[in-house]
């Protein structure tokens, strides 16, 4: 989840079709410090970076580039008006063949991609934009982290003998049309259902204190994590003081918040079970106010790449499903948190 999520989610989200394609579509990718980049190349030999994030920001199926980028590839801009918000748009860029994006749905600003300057915030992201959520709504990715791979899958996907399936809510409008991007998966912890926001771009700086418990890599500083509220931290320490906690752990949002992380012993998803597992604070307000206005109910946090790295993961958007198989470092649970 980036800070960017705040900007985006002003205007609508807009549901298209699922992929209508026979055969998977591999995106170029590159994978660093447990989070997916698509990395396509222009024509004229131009790349970018773009931080896949089922928690981030993106409107009406458009992904974001930076106003540097934008430059960089001699990109005419435009504006277009979402929900009496002007934002500036400008043309897909092309890609070479085997070397490009699925095209975005289409919306209120036809097939465009957002641009972004500094004063939208795009500067604190790493890179060139971001594949957010509104983008990847309505189609089926797989999120292969041991093949550090990138997939759009066909609509005739099927989930193999070995995976196992968790429903996703979906923020909803009128006769249960979705209306909004964000999915919330439930898991289990301390035998108790926990609600987070899917978040596959959920990002750490862990301190020096952070790294040598967690064993976190990072690139640049930054690397992937699982968030959970102060309120909920509180309660698990209360109720189980065996439980580790590290002090000023994530220095993110330094210095106005300086985070704790706790160690869960294990962790219930879709069957499976892992652990031990660390949870990042972050404020209640993060998730119970600001992400709970835009999902169907307010999450306890956030399910991040140190968890998710464990599975190859498929959201399959318009089932409202993900189907995780066990890769490394998981067992079958037996029991199933219910949504």
């Amino acid at each position: 989840m980036t800070i960017l999520v705040g900007i985006l989610a002003a205007a609508g989200l807009t549901l298209g079709p699922a992929a209508s394609t026979d055969a998977a579509q591999v995106l170029p990718t590159e994978f660093e410090a447990g989070h997916f980049h698509a990395v396509p190349e222009t024509t004229d030999g131009q790349k970018l970076k773009l931080l896949v994030d089922t928690g981030g920001g993106g409107t009406d199926g458009m992904y974001w580039i930076t106003e540097a980028a934008a430059k960089r590839l001699h990109l005419e801009t435009r504006s277009c008006t979402i929900r009496n918000r002007q934002v500036t748009v400008a043309a897909v860029p092309i890609y070479k063949p085997g070397l490009g994006l699925p095209l975005p749905l289409s919306g209120p600003c036809g097939e465009a991609v957002l641009v972004f300057g500094e004063s939208d915030g795009a500067g604190q992201l790493r890179g060139d934009g971001q594949l957010g959520a509104a983008y990847l709504q309505g189609r089926i990715w797989t999120f292969d982290y041991p093949a550090q791979q990138l997939s759009l899958e066909a609509a005739t996907w099927r989930p193999g003998p070995d995976t196992h399936a968790t429903g996703l809510g979906f923020k909803r409008a009128g006769y249960g049309k979705p209306a909004g991007a964000f999915p919330r998966i439930i898991i289990g912890v301390d035998g108790k259902p926990l609600g987070m926001l899917l978040d596959t771009g959920a990002t750490a700086h862990p301190t020096a204190a952070g790294k040598a418990a967690s064993g976190l890599a990072t690139v640049d500083g930054e690397g992937v994590a699982s968030y959970i509220t102060t309120s909920m931290l509180d309660h698990w320490h209360k109720t189980h003081p065996d439980w580790r906690v590290v002090e000023n752990s994530d220095d993110l949002f330094a210095p106005q918040f300086m985070a704790r992380m706790i160690e869960v012993p294990e962790v219930q998803i879709a069957g499976w079970s892992i652990g031990p597992v660390w949870f990042t604070e972050r404020p209640d307000a993060a998730f119970h106010n600001f992400m709970g206005r835009m999902m169907d109910k307010a999450p306890e946090g956030a399910l991040g790449g140190n968890v998710l790295g464990h599975f190859v993961m498929t959201i399959d958007y318009p089932e409202a499903t993900a189907y995780f198989r066990c890769a490394q470092g998981c067992k079958a649970s037996a029991s199933k948190p219910k949504p």
